[in-house]
């Protein structure tokens, strides 16, 4: 295909994925209150107080509410634009490679959204306002702060449940191996720890509650990149001999037909 039908095709899709951003954003600014409202069930049920101190923050809140669900709601729709650009060009084994990842990213990240709500996030509100907060100063939490937080928590934890999907991507293609990766598994501690001690509250548990889960997912990539590699040597190896017998009956054919 020439370079001008690949840009034409590229804008298309650019289009197609834009338009599906904007109709989900538009939709989840129709139901941004009960959305926000659900948001801060963690707060309310532990009895603190969600407040606007402007005229217009809860329509910024609003807005950038919106935008962040529309993206993580919408990423499958933008994905299967850009698999529809790429695919074309692959051969048949590599869409069988790519397309079970393209799959697992969005399921990844909602789970990691899910743990981040049920589990991390009662307790991030809890801890940082019981531990360093005096007990007669009413607590409560301006709405966009805490939506500022959540989308911090959100981003945190999404990303953490996407290491899986990208290590193993990377072993499949080959870019790493699973020697490599143990190799270096003394790194990825440590990274592990600053990036939860980036991206999470200044408090010793949240920060575990992302680091392990790094530190498990990039054990758990060691594993199944492992599992990949073993199947890999045994294709490998069955295809050379069916190549091997493929030569073997052609000489066979061969010494035949000179006789």
């Amino acid at each position: 295909m020439p370079l001008l039908d690949h840009l034409i095709e590229l804008r298309k899709r650019l289009i197609y994925a834009l338009l599906g951003f904007m109709v989900v954003f538009f939709v989840t600014f129709y139901f941004a209150k009960p959305i926000f409202s659900f948001l801060i069930q963690p707060a309310l049920a532990d009895g603190y107080k969600v407040i606007v101190l402007d005229i217009f923050e809860f329509f910024f809140v609003t807005v950038k509410l919106s935008a962040f669900v529309a993206l993580i709601v919408g990423f499958p729709l933008i994905a299967v634009q850009i698999w529809l650009f790429v695919a074309p060009g692959l051969y048949r084994h590599e869409k069988r490679a790519f397309l079970p990842f393209l799959v697992a990213t969005p399921f990844m990240f909602y789970a990691g959204c899910a743990v981040m709500y049920y589990i991390v996030l009662p307790y991030v509100i809890n801890f940082m306002l019981t531990q360093y907060a005096p007990a007669d100063i009413e607590k409560t939490l301006r709405s966009s702060d805490y939506l500022e937080r959540i989308l911090q928590l959100v981003f945190a934890f999404g990303f953490a449940f996407e290491v899986p999907v990208l290590l193993t991507l990377l072993v499949r293609v080959g870019i790493v191996s699973t020697e490599a990766l143990r190799a270096k598994r003394r790194y990825a501690v440590v990274i592990a720890f600053v990036v939860a001690a980036v991206l999470t509250p200044p408090d010793v548990v949240s920060q575990m509650a992302l680091a392990v889960p790094l530190i498990a997912f990039y054990e758990l990539s060691i594993l199944i990149g492992g599992w990949i590699e073993r199947r890999r040597a045994e294709e490998e190896k069955k295809a050379e001999e069916a190549e091997k017998a493929e030569e073997a009956e052609k000489a066979a054919g061969g010494g035949t037909t000179g006789s």
